[in-house]
């Protein structure tokens, strides 16, 4: 695959390409720091609805207009609003891409933010935060984030409902023109592209763009600990939570392998001992979220009241286990299947170009598929169970929802 182009135009903004020989679609990823971080404390939510607003009609097109536009060109295309950043996702036939970046881009830089458009999208706002009674998994993990991380960082995507119905169109335009900046912004392309084309033509729709986004300020002390939502189901969620290394420490490729082994598969550590030969739940799982500035290692189980307490308990205990160290099999299935999936991406326009803006940010550069694969590879045993015996797992952070509280257990 060739290499990832680059170039940063006078206002900031970041543009990245990886083409892709052989491929006749194109997809597009476009961050912008207007993610859930930055909201102003008393707003929580304006960020959710900015990403629901910018489908509304842009650049003078109404919101009818502008969607026959798109559809069109026949662009499949998506909004939505995370931690960091406001993300713009399009996935077309590469030779519609330049015909499609002005419509694309006039959602972040010429959103219309019309005054009959706030109410239909604040309902589906709403109606996001209503859905979660509905979802127990989701509401114990956003109960998770939000004590472990300190804020900004925990707060919940969705938003507040005090906060999202006393949001006028006034905030909602103060927040889009503080955030939505050219400084900080991210434009990664992947899959049929003519570079030197693509460079002209995104300075040309982005010259008259300016301005560089507040920097996210970290503030006090996450709350950590352990939290119990009393709900009168016969299923209780479990999630947890311990520090792990940010993602840009070299090192971190051994915590993710490592986690790989816990929870990979049908033949990781936490489906065989809490699935399989115990049949406590019907889901479990651990992952690494690997960040800039922080990593943390996050595992859920979906169980029954009964059961509750064991699932917790062997959760926990495989989570310790896991730092006396891994055998050369665990860690040889754990690469197998880290590597196919680094092939999968490489065969999605869309997962590329998602990969490489991620990168960017995170790390200050794009990885290509071969460095990723060789990260992979320096993960040696020795290395890696080094890692777990100096590395142990801290206290948790454990969020619970169901009929009683758990116990959590330290660790002897």
């Amino acid at each position: 695959m060739p290499d990832i182009q680059q170039h940063t135009f006078p206002n900031g903004l970041q543009l990245l390409a990886e083409p892709m020989p052989g491929v006749q679609s194109a997809a597009l990823t476009f961050l912008t720091p207007a993610g859930n971080a930055l909201q102003p404390a008393d707003q929580l939510g304006v960020s959710n609805l900015l990403a629901e607003m910018i489908g509304r009609g842009a650049g003078g097109l109404s919101s009818r207009e502008h969607s026959e536009a798109l559809d069109r060109l026949g662009v499949h295309r998506s909004a939505s609003a995370g931690n960091r950043h406001l993300r713009i996702g399009a996935t077309l036939v590469g030779d519609m891409l330049h015909d499609a970046l002005p419509l694309l881009l006039d959602q972040a830089l010429r959103p219309n933010l019309a005054g009959e458009e706030l109410e239909p999208a604040r309902d589906l706002c709403l109606q996001e935060i209503d859905a979660l009674d509905d979802e127990p998994q989701e509401r114990v993990m956003l109960d998770l984030r939000a004590r472990h991380f300190p804020d900004p960082l925990g707060r919940p995507g969705v938003g507040l409902r005090e906060h999202l119905q006393a949001l006028t169109l006034e905030p909602l335009r103060a927040f889009w023109a503080q955030a939505v900046r050219p400084g900080g912004s991210i434009l990664a392309v992947a899959g049929r592209i003519d570079w030197p084309a693509l460079v002209q033509r995104v300075g040309e729709l982005t010259a008259a763009w300016a301005g560089t986004a507040d920097e996210v300020v970290v503030t006090g002390q996450p709350t950590r600990g352990v939290n119990h939502q009393t709900d009168q189901t016969q299923q209780v969620q479990i999630a947890l939570a311990y520090d792990a290394l940010p993602d840009p420490d070299e090192r971190s490729i051994l915590q993710r392998m490592a986690t790989a082994v816990l929870s990979a598969g049908t033949a990781s550590r936490l489906f065989t001992e809490v699935r399989e030969k115990r049949g406590l739940c019907y889901s479990v799982y651990a992952s690494y979220a690997g960040m800039k500035d922080r990593g943390a290692v996050i595992g859920y189980a979906g169980t029954t009241t009964p059961r509750a307490q064991e699932t917790l308990d062997v959760m926990t205990a495989e989570i310790h286990r896991l730092h006396e160290g891994v055998t050369a099999e665990e860690l040889e299935r754990a690469r197998i299947g880290m590597k196919s999936r680094l092939v999968m991406q490489g065969e999605s326009t869309s997962a590329r170009a998602a990969a490489i803006a991620a990168d960017q940010y995170v790390h200050g550069h794009p990885r290509t598929l071969d460095q990723l694969a060789a990260r992979v590879d320096s993960a040696t045993l020795d290395k890696v169970n080094a890692f777990l015996r100096d590395h142990p797992p801290g206290t948790m952070t454990v969020a619970t929802i169901g009929p009683e509280a758990l116990i959590v257990r330290s660790e002897k």
